[in-house]
C-alpha cells in the first residue's frame, strides 16, 4: 500500500522544519528570509532558538505572555506549503506570513503595508490541493483583526497600509512587463510567491492563516532597489512585526478560547 504522508507525519518531530509537539505556539509568524526570524525574535520575551535547518530558522518566545513563534519559510509555495504542513501537524493553528512584496498600482510606496484578502494563484503548488478555479483566501476573523490592528496603529506607529488583492506568482524573473501590466490592470495591489498557497492548505486543514506584506518596490513606476540596503523596507518590515503581534494579542483576547 502506498505511504500515507498525512498519517505519517502528524504528531512527530517534522522531517524539513526539525521541529515537533510543544516546540512552536499557536501562532507562527512566516517570513521568508531567516534573517527576518531573527529580527521578530528581538520583538519577543524570552526568545530562543529552537531550529534550523535548510531555509527554516524557527524561534519561540513570548509576547505579552502568549506563546507565539517565527518560523522562516525560504522562497516559494513548494516551501511555503511543506513549512505549513509541518506546522500544522505539530500544533500550531494559525499561520501569518509576514515578508516583503511588489507593489501593482501607481500610489502605493516602498514601505507600505498591504494586507491581503485572497490571492490570484499564478502558481503550481495549490493545483496539488484543489482545482486551479478553488479561491485562495485567508481566514476572514484574523484578517478583520489585522485590518483593525492597523488603523488603530497607523498614526502611532507613521505607516499607510491597504488591503485587497494579490497575486501569487511562481518565477520571480519570469515577470514581464506584460505580464505586470496585466496584474496591475486587474485591480490587484501586489504580488509576492507565497500566500496562495498558504491559504489553500490551511483551508483543506481547517486551520487559520493570513498575510500582511511591506512593500519592497512598485513594479508599475519601476521604483525597485536590488543592490543595496532598502531603509524604508526594512522600516516597513519592523512596523509589520509590531501590527501583527498586536493583532495576534487581540485576536486571542477575543476569539482564543473559541478555537
Amino acid at each position: 500500500m502506498a505511504l500515507n504522508k498525512d498519517e505519517k507525519a502528524r504528531g512527530i518531530r517534522q522531517y524539513h522544519i526539525h521541529l515537533g509537539p510543544g516546540d512552536v505556539g499557536r501562532y507562527v509568524l512566516l517570513p521568508g528570509d531567516p534573517d527576518r526570524a531573527n529580527t521578530v525574535a528581538s520583538y519577543l520575551d524570552d526568545a530562543q532558538l529552537i531550529a534550523e535547518h535548510r531555509e527554516h530558522r524557527t524561534f519561540t518566545g513570548y509576547y505579552k505572555g502568549l506563546k507565539i513563534s517565527v518560523t522562516s519559510t525560504g522562497m516559494g509555495c513548494p516551501s511555503t506549503a511543506i513549512t505549513a504542513e509541518e506546522l500544522y501537524n505539530i500544533g500550531a493553528e494559525c499561520l501569518i506570513r509576514i515578508g516583503s512584496t511588489g507593489a501593482l498600482q501607481d500610489y502605493i510606496n516602498i514601505g507600505d503595508l498591504i494586507i491581503s484578502t485572497g490571492s490570484m494563484k499564478n502558481e503550481g503548488t495549490s493545483q496539488f490541493y484543489v482545482p486551479q478555479n478553488f479561491p485562495a483566501v485567508p481566514d476572514f476573523d484574523f484578517t478583520r483583526v489585522l485590518i483593525d490592528t492597523a488603523e488603530r496603529l497607523q498614526k502611532e506607529l507613521d505607516f499607510t497600509y491597504y488591503y485587497g488583492l494579490n497575486s501569487t506568482d511562481d518565477a520571480f524573473y519570469g515577470e514581464s512587463q506584460e505580464w505586470i501590466k496585466k496584474l496591475s490592470d486587474l485591480g490587484l495591489l501586489n504580488v509576492e510567491m507565497e500566500s496562495s498557497a498558504l491559504y489553500t492548505v490551511a483551508h483543506r486543514r481547517g486551520k487559520k492563516a493570513a498575510m500582511i506584506s511591506a512593500v519592497a518596490g512598485n513594479l508599475i513606476r519601476g521604483e525597485v532597489i536590488y543592490d543595496q540596503v532598502n531603509e524604508r523596507l526594512m522600516e516597513g518590515i519592523e512596523k509589520e512585526i509590531k501590527v501583527v503581534l498586536e493583532a495576534i494579542k487581540k485576536y486571542h483576547d477575543e476569539k482564543g478560547a473559541e478555537d
